[in-house]
């Protein structure tokens, strides 16, 4: 545990590593498939110090708690999924976790439940006088005969995830209560699921109450699209995350257009005017970078904006080893993006190492520059496939240099800087003659 990760205090000051842990352990597709509790949550554990060494200050945790199949259909949000332990695994975990100096982000699915939600099964049979039928969004049958059920608003077509009525107090209550107990338990913070489905007026009965309690607790929501900003003060969530720039980041390096990301990073600054989004160059739910870039050497490229920028970053736990996976929208189409883990990084194949290395180096460079949390950018340069920067907050300042070209890229710059990173030569004086190998890359001082 260094200095520096123990001194990111301030919320949205980490970079995380996220995991989905169902799909880390290899659990079994459906939790009927289990008769007991499965102990697994040491295979996370077995991952911390590998986590730590890394470079990161926190685990951001896909769904734990009980569901029926994929996490995000959540039957109990009290217990740990029974296909990865219990509730003591949890505190087992936390603990480990702390110890190291990481903090802990768990992923609340609160826009909707599974259908076996004990609430919604209870709400089904008991009719449309149920005392627990405003929970939900139930359109009853005129002429329903005894036990039909309902028709009911359900999660972008879902039939299994059932919408929540986030108007009615006993939601509230629900929700509240629940984000308290994990946060009362050790975790650091919510990743809110599909933050963007959910009535902004929601959030701001939930979230000061839990703050009350909580000060220090890092909460964003998960916004596709839309008025990002506009969305975080609506709610009084710390940040949402930043489709936008991601999809800048890899489209832009695919098709040889850095206009694009200049554009992006320049909405990316209104941004941090009001908050600091929570920014990412791959995820759960996305197709993975290594996969998504046509060009492998672009790798390290994507990797050298989303660390050089202001933000909250996460890694999604395998891209750091260059980890392929293919998002595909059927049954199943996220299998691919959410592996078994081996159950030790010595079980690793061999060829990632050099990528994990390269993200130590920049989580590196990002904790000697704890101002690049809040960095703006500045547009020096810009071609087709060419990109300079600067990333600036206060008095400081680096300076980021991207080619994606077949040839060298050679420009004279002021002053004698220092090269931090990257592949690039300078030759030193008053003007400084610097070089970029064709598909290279270089962070200077």
């Amino acid at each position: 545990m260094t200095d520096e990760r123990q001194d990111a205090t301030e919320p949205g000051g980490e970079v995380w590593w996220h995991v989905y842990p169902l799909g880390f352990v290899g659990a079994e597709p459906a939790a009927t498939a289990c008769s007991g509790v499965v102990h697994r949550f040491g295979r996370l554990t077995a991952w911390l110090d590998y986590a730590a060494d890394l470079g990161v200050s926190g685990i951001m945790l896909g769904p734990i708690f009980a569901s029926s199949t994929h996490g995000y259909d959540t039957t109990d949000h009290f217990q740990i999924d029974r296909r990865l332990g219990d509730g003591a695994d949890f505190d087992a975990f936390i603990a480990a976790a702390h110890r190291r100096g990481l903090r802990v982000l768990l992923d609340g699915v609160f826009n909707h439940v599974g259908r076996d939600f004990p609430v919604f099964q209870r709400a089904i049979a008991g009719g449309p006088q149920s005392a627990e039928a405003s929970w939900f969004h139930l359109t009853w049958p005129a002429d329903a005969a005894p036990g039909a059920e309902p028709d009911y608003a359900m999660f972008e077509g879902h039939h299994q995830l059932v919408t929540l009525n986030h108007d009615d107090p006993a939601v509230v209550d629900h929700v509240t209560r629940v984000m308290t107990h994990w946060l009362d338990r050790g975790a650091g913070g919510w990743r809110l699921d599909a933050a963007y489905a959910v009535p902004q007026p929601f959030w701001r009965n939930v979230l000061p109450v839990v703050r009350a309690r909580h000060p220090d607790a890092y909460i964003f929501g998960e916004v596709i699209h839309g008025d990002y900003a506009g969305f975080v003060r609506e709610t009084g969530v710390d940040a949402a995350t930043q489709y936008e720039l991601w999809k800048a980041i890899w489209s832009a390096l695919n098709d040889r257009n850095l206009f694009e990301l200049a554009w992006a990073l320049g909405r990316h600054n209104d941004m941090l005017d009001s908050f600091v989004p929570q920014t990412f160059v791959g995820n759960h739910d996305v197709t993975r970078i290594a996969s998504q870039l046509r060009d492998e050497r672009h790798l390290a490229h994507a990797l050298v904006v989303l660390m050089t920028i202001g933000g909250t970053p996460s890694i999604y736990a395998g891209d750091e080893q260059a980890f392929r996976g293919i998002k595909e929208h059927r049954a199943g189409g996220d299998d691919a993006i959410r592996p078994a883990f081996p159950a030790t990084p010595a079980d690793l194949a061999p060829f990632g190492w050099p990528i994990y290395r390269l993200h130590q180096e920049l989580l590196a460079l990002r904790r000697r520059h704890p101002w690049l949390h809040r960095a703006r950018s500045r547009i020096v340069e810009l071609g087709n496939t060419h990109l300079m920067f600067e990333a600036f907050h206060e008095d400081n300042k680096i300076r980021v240099a991207l080619n994606l070209a077949d040839a060298p890229l050679v420009r004279t710059i002021d002053g004698p800087p220092d090269i931090l990173a990257g592949i690039a030569t300078c030759r030193k004086a008053a003007r400084t003659d610097l070089t970029l190998p064709p598909h290279g890359w270089a962070i200077l001082g």
